[in-house]
């Protein structure tokens, strides 16, 4: 079976929310849960004034008049989804769906990766690519989130900080 990857459905504003339920029913109705995997509606709350001085906290959508939708396209699933009721298309040139490329899903915060991290805050770590491959470090911050760490690494005879990625470094087994 194919991979299941992330597409942007384009809808009629105001119809994103009703997508997404026709969707989740479609995949419950035609047992599609394979091939049709998930569909979002990205949303933030933000905090709006009013005029009388008081704040309120709304959703709003991140991209009106789009839906994000993971699946394995076929022709029976394009099919399916492209006659959804409110939808008027996928984005991509043509009639031809272009799936979001891995950078694309983490900067939208789509989907959240389970990142396994064998250290922890104070703990020597050994860099093991770029251009402080081979050096050792202590972790001072861990940012899962953003797939980042910090590490002090002494470098002629100097403590520097640097950031690199989570997959960069390793625990020094002791």
């Amino acid at each position: 079976m194919d991979e299941a990857l992330w597409y942007v459905l384009h809808t009629y504003s105001g119809y994103e929310n009703k997508v997404k339920v026709s969707l989740e029913k479609l995949i419950e109705s035609k047992k599609l849960d394979n091939s049709i995997v998930d569909a979002r509606v990205p949303t933030e709350t933000v905090v709006e004034q009013k005029e009388n001085g008081e704040q309120k906290e709304i959703e709003r959508k991140l991209f009106p008049g789009y839906v994000l939708v993971k699946m394995v396209l076929t022709n029976e699933s394009w099919y399916l989804v492209r006659n959804i009721r409110g939808v008027t298309g996928f984005v991509g040139p043509g009639s031809r769906p272009v799936p979001l490329t891995e950078e694309e899903v983490a900067k939208m915060g789509v989907e959240k990766k389970v990142v396994s991290i064998s250290y922890a805050e104070g703990d020597e770590v050994k860099v093991l690519t770029g251009p402080l491959e081979g050096f050792v470090g202590v972790v001072e911050a861990i940012d899962a989130d953003k797939d980042l760490v910090k590490v002090t690494v002494s470098m002629f005879g100097r403590e520097t900080p640097v950031e690199l990625k989570l997959n960069e470094v390793a625990a020094i087994e002791k």
